[in-house]
């Protein structure tokens, strides 16, 4: 099979997007797949690994938040990269203009298209302050993603939702983990030394963009209620972002650390306790399954990952949506017994290495070939479905 892959992002860069790409990709490699890509021109000039024939486009920031790029071609010049190299199907993974260039392009050069849900857009418009747009944003996703066979989301309860919504051929792929990468074994002590805390004190630690689409604020809250009950604990804020130097001026103890490499991240995890995450715009998010794989206790919404590979006192803390009391509290009831987060943290190790990179891998192929048989056999439907 030959595939082409459409995102905006691509390793070396850091987000959830990438890194799942970059996982997928290497998988396929190992089982001899033709993988080409399109992207926006990197920061630092480069070419992919592991790639067949790469296509880099104009790259845009996005107005007010630099670190986030789109691409930007037209139809007609993705034409000619297929014509020259096509692919049996191509695989979005974005919405924006690089993703509808190709939805278009592709449709007209009839190449099945599979799509996948990475970002909540629509979410999005309530955190940055247009939530009028919100409405006008799942229109346009429905028309976007029923121009494709099949659209894959990481939950089911992404994928009940988007049905709800009338999109069409939604099915689940899941994420993996590296349980070599992130591990236990990787704690450190001269680190946590570096940190102030002994190997008996607690570490909170967070991990992911500093934005306002990961609710800050509740972080923010929750840190200090769990330093007012436990002193001696450490703060670790991983990540960087539009909201980092308001962050930093708010919890004045924390330890930033920006961006950190992959090793320099395990560490990190593997170094703390509990882990803290409030977001409630994630569609999957990764740092959940890194966090319990590294063997940390983590306290989370039941949302995304969370609800899929936590169950409530079990493996970890999960917490109903939007309730912020219960989220504060669960957190700092747990900070105050070691012999809690150190037991939900060993179970919830076991519970991440159940998700296997291979078996992701080999799931996202009998979704590209069962859309591959799909289009053809419906391949008039197919053409002129828009709506």
């Amino acid at each position: 099979m030959r595939l082409c892959i459409v995102s905006e992002t691509w390793s070396p860069d850091i987000n959830g997007v990438a890194h799942t790409l970059s996982r997928i990709n290497h998988e396929l490699h190992q089982q001899g797949v033709t993988v080409d890509v399109i992207r926006p021109r990197p920061k630092v000039p480069g070419s992919a690994t592991h790639i067949a024939q790469e296509m880099q486009v104009k790259s845009v920031a996005i107005p007010g938040y630099a670190e986030v790029h789109v691409g930007l071609v037209t139809p007609a010049k993705l034409r000619r990269f297929w014509r020259k190299h096509r692919p049996d199907t191509i695989y979005l993974a974005t919405q924006g203009p690089l993703g509808w260039a190709a939805r278009h392009a592709a449709r007209q050069l009839n190449i099945p298209l599979v799509a996948g849900w990475h970002t909540n857009f629509d979410h999005y418009c309530h955190d940055y302050g247009v939530p009028w747009l919100s409405s006008a944003t799942r229109r346009y996703l429905r028309y976007f993603h029923n121009g494709c066979t099949t659209t894959l989301v990481p939950t089911h309860l992404q994928a009940e939702t988007l049905r709800r919504q009338g999109i069409h051929g939604v099915k689940v792929l899941s994420r993996g983990i590296d349980g070599e990468r992130f591990s236990p074994a990787f704690r450190d002590s001269a680190l946590r030394r570096q940190w102030g805390v002994s190997d008996h004190q607690p570490v909170a630690i967070y991990v992911g963009r500093l934005a306002a689409e990961k609710n800050l604020s509740l972080l923010q809250e929750t840190l200090q209620a769990m330093r007012e009950v436990r002193p001696d604990m450490a703060q670790v804020i991983v990540g960087d972002g539009p909201a980092r130097a308001q962050l930093e001026k708010a919890l004045p103890d924390a330890h930033f650390t920006g961006f950190v490499d992959k090793h320099e991240l395990a560490r990190h995890y593997a170094s703390a306790d509990i882990f803290v995450f409030p977001s409630l715009s994630e569609t999957w998010g990764n740092v959940i399954t890194e966090a319990m794989a590294s063997g940390l206790a983590v306290v989370a919404y039941r949302y995304a990952a969370s609800a899929e590979l936590i169950e409530n006192d079990q493996n970890g803390m999960t917490i109903a949506l939007d309730d912020g009391d219960a989220f504060q509290q669960a957190a700092v009831e747990l900070c105050q017994h070691p012999a809690d987060y150190a037991r939900l943290g060993r179970v919830a190790r076991l519970r991440a290495l159940e998700q296997s990179w291979s078996g992701i891998a080999d799931q996202f192929m009998q979704y590209l070939q069962q859309a591959q048989e799909n289009y053809h056999a419906s391949a008039p439907a197919c053409r002129i479905r828009s709506s």
